[in-house]
């Protein structure tokens, strides 16, 4: 029934007054199937909150997804617009959820852009050097021969201070170099570059990652580093005592157990992996074990939950202190703490402090006497952080570890109370039987949940992962995580040894599985590119099936098969050119890709290949047709013949006259400098210097077109501005 100042107000605030109270009165003129709908969702009402972070999440995904750079503030008005929405229409359920959607979807948008702003350095526009840099080491990263440093305080010599990145980041090569320490001030001669372009349109975009760590050149070094200032150590900032604190672990580690298992020791206890061989990388990967050498949630909650046994275990043997105190809280303190310093000794990379933030949030639980692990909890960690970064929302950590702690604790939503119901009724024997099971069942539905991501970004299906599992996440549980946590504590009274012996051991375990299984026929199968439309439908699919309790959930399910269907709607492009325009692919008749160099653009080479599935490229012919006939090479350059259009490729510039008045479409690793009559598209040396690497398609219906890095980045903070990159040069 209309109140009297509704409707004083509808009778004399005009239409507007009269849209509010339209929306107002809504449910009471719904038809049958939308009150059914309003019903259901009112059942569901202890799951809204869970949809938070996700409409949080997608306000953060459509500022990223803009091609320029919105005006500042665009978004506020529908936040206060929303939240007006929200007092004035919570009557109904349906319209309170819509406008808290959109209000969260706006926070995220808005919250988003003044991230952005914030984090606003310099970035170079061009290579720069060989010159004389100086800047403090905030790390020092060991890499296969070589180190990495990262540098702030940055000063270059050639460049004002409006055009010097706040960060950069230099490769030193000479091992035989002792690396400068975290804090020290230091100068060295280095070739600095802007952080590299993706390979190919809409591929990984390193410059925009780089961009939140204010990461503005990268580069290499052509001297060994000066130390020009070494502060005391009272004198040092927190985080470089830190740092150097996580290599003096590391080098005992290194000096206590030697060889790969030390080196993935110091991986687990440091988070410093660059020194692992790429091998056992590519080994661990292949078998499905990557995420055991990422600090991650199952370390924090490994290392957590250890101290908190270890504690709770070590109180309760005092009877006067476990039946007279909150020992369960005191452990959950203890863990807490234990937690926060692994936090900074494994490095706090973005991993590292989601997993603290979901073991934080579990054990404050603990504390305030609520249920320690659940969708609330995750959806609280997942809030915060997206709050604090909301770039994580495109990492792909992030989106593979809450995929997989989403759909775990869905599953053990429902699977749990009949695992604790078996568990309370057996022996050992069925207690063993049952957590083998729990692992099989945690491997499966988290490596499904985290694969159907990983198939959007690493085009790889992993084969043998749940037998690889099963063996090496009981040994990473109960013996490595727990001699890590010891090793710890007996570092400072020299006993290490007494830990990271046996932790060796393990590690050798883990490593030896991966290598049987990674070698075994099948291992590993690579797929074409998903689009980002099969990501979305993935991610919303399988959201709408994990926080939903009710049957309609199922629906999600439609998500997950749309995501994995639109594998086959990739397209790949007929031609590609790399950044430097050195490497050049054409697409062979039987879809594999012939490419004009095996030695210049590797790392293109190889991200070409994932996109497209593939696992090898073919040489361009050195003269005469290539094996299906579409190209035809001589000293001068190439044509490439498909789909009724003719491409040229040239070499020299003397082929450029001859293929102007034949070619359809010209891809050049030289620069066009005469008039191209016949030729539709054009790309030269300096359209991939000025616009990153190119696609070109060669439809049968329709015109050729090309498309360049820079066409899928758009116009952000984060994209060097080709104009500006002319001018520079």
């Amino acid at each position: 029934m209309m109140t009297a100042g509704v409707a004083d107000m509808y009778h004399s605030r005009g239409r507007l007054s009269r849209y509010l109270w339209a929306a107002y009165t809504l449910p009471s003129r719904m038809p049958a199937a939308a009150l059914q709908l309003v019903d259901v969702l009112d059942d569901e009402r202890d799951r809204w909150f869970l949809w938070v972070p996700v409409c949080f999440g997608i306000g953060i995904g459509v500022y990223f997804a803009l091609p320029a750079e919105p005006m500042m503030g665009l978004a506020l008005p529908a936040a206060v617009a929303a939240a007006a929405m929200m007092v004035w229409l919570r009557r109904g359920p349906l319209a309170l959820i819509v406008s808290a959607a959109v209000l969260a979807a706006a926070l995220g948008f808005s919250l988003a852009q003044v991230r952005v702003w914030s984090v606003d350095a310099p970035i170079l526009a061009k290579r720069h050097g060989p010159a004389w840099a100086e800047g403090r080491v905030v790390s020092s990263e060991r890499r296969p021969n070589a180190y990495r440093l990262t540098l702030s305080a940055v000063q270059i010599r050639g460049l004002a201070a409006r055009q010097t990145p706040a960060r950069v980041r230099i490769t030193v090569r000479a091992r035989s170099v002792p690396a400068p320490r975290p804090g020290q001030r230091i100068g060295i001669m280095a070739v600095l570059m802007p952080p590299p372009m993706p390979h190919s349109p809409a591929a990984f975009d390193f410059p925009r990652q780089a961009y939140f760590q204010q990461l503005g050149g990268v580069g290499y070094a052509v001297s060994a580093p000066k130390v020009v200032v070494d502060p005391a150590p009272d004198a040092l900032r927190p985080m470089a005592v830190i740092a150097e604190v996580r290599q003096s672990i590391a080098g005992q580690v290194w000096a206590t157990v030697p060889g790969m298992a030390g080196k993935v020791a110091a991986a687990l206890m440091t988070g410093e992996r660059g020194d692992v061989d790429p091998a056992v990388l590519d080994a661990m990967r292949d078998a499905g074990l990557a995420h055991l050498l990422a600090i991650s949630g199952l370390h924090m909650g490994l290392v957590a939950g250890f101290v908190f046994l270890l504690l709770r275990g070590g109180l309760a043997l005092w009877p006067s202190v476990a039946l007279s105190y909150p020992i369960k809280k005191w452990a959950a303190v203890g863990s807490l703490a234990a937690a926060f310093c692994y936090l900074f000794v494994a490095g706090a990379s973005v991993s590292t402090q989601r997993a603290f933030l979901m073991t934080a949030l579990v054990l404050v639980a603990v504390l305030v006497d609520r249920r320690a692990l659940s969708m609330r909890t995750v959806a609280w960690a997942a809030l915060v952080l997206l709050a604090l970064a909301p770039e994580s929302v495109l990492h792909v950590g992030f989106q593979m570890s809450f995929a997989a702690v989403v759909a775990l604790i869905a599953t053990y939503e429902i699977a749990g109370p009949k695992f604790r119901n078996l568990r309370q009724s057996g022996g050992l024997g069925r207690r063993l039987v049952l957590y083998l099971g729990a692992v099989a069942l945690t491997t499966v539905i988290a490596g499904f949940a985290s694969g159907l991501i990983a198939l959007f970004h690493f085009n790889r299906v992993i084969s043998y992962g749940l037998v690889a599992n099963l063996v090496a996440v009981p040994v990473m549980a109960l013996l490595v995580m727990p001699a890590a946590v010891l090793g710890f504590v007996l570092m400072p009274f020299g006993l290490a040894a007494l830990a990271l012996v046996p932790m060796g051991m393990g590690i050798e375990v883990i490593v030896g599985v991966a290598r049987i299984i990674a070698d075994l026929p099948g291992a590993v199968s690579v797929v074409p590119a998903m689009p980002m439309a099969g990501l979305i439908a993935i991610a919303l699919g399988g959201l709408w099936l994990c926080l939903w309790r009710r049957r309609w959930r199922l629906f999600g399910i439609a998500g997950l098969v749309a995501g994995v269907l639109s594998l086959g709607a990739y397209r790949p492009p007929d031609m590609l050119i790399n950044g430097d325009g050195k490497l050049t692919a054409v697409r062979a008749e039987g879809g594999g890709l012939m490419v004009s160099s095996r030695r210049a653009g590797r790392n293109a080479r190889a991200a070409w290949l994932r996109r497209d599935g593939l696992s090898h490229a073919e040489p361009w012919p050195d003269a005469g047709p290539s094996g299906d006939g579409r190209l035809r090479c001589d000293g001068l350059g190439c044509i490439y013949r498909v789909s009724g259009w003719v491409a040229a490729l040239p070499r020299h510039e003397g082929a450029l006259p001859e293929d102007c008045r034949t070619a359809d479409v010209i891809v050049a690793s030289v620069p066009v400098r005469v008039r191209c009559s016949s030729a539709r598209i054009i790309v030269d040396r300096f359209d991939v210097w000025r616009e990153g690497a190119h696609a070109v398609y060669l439809p049968e219906t329709g015109p050729p077109r090309a498309i360049s890095v820079n066409d899928v980045r758009g116009r952000r903070p984060w994209v060097v501005d080709p104009s500006r990159r002319r001018k520079n040069n």
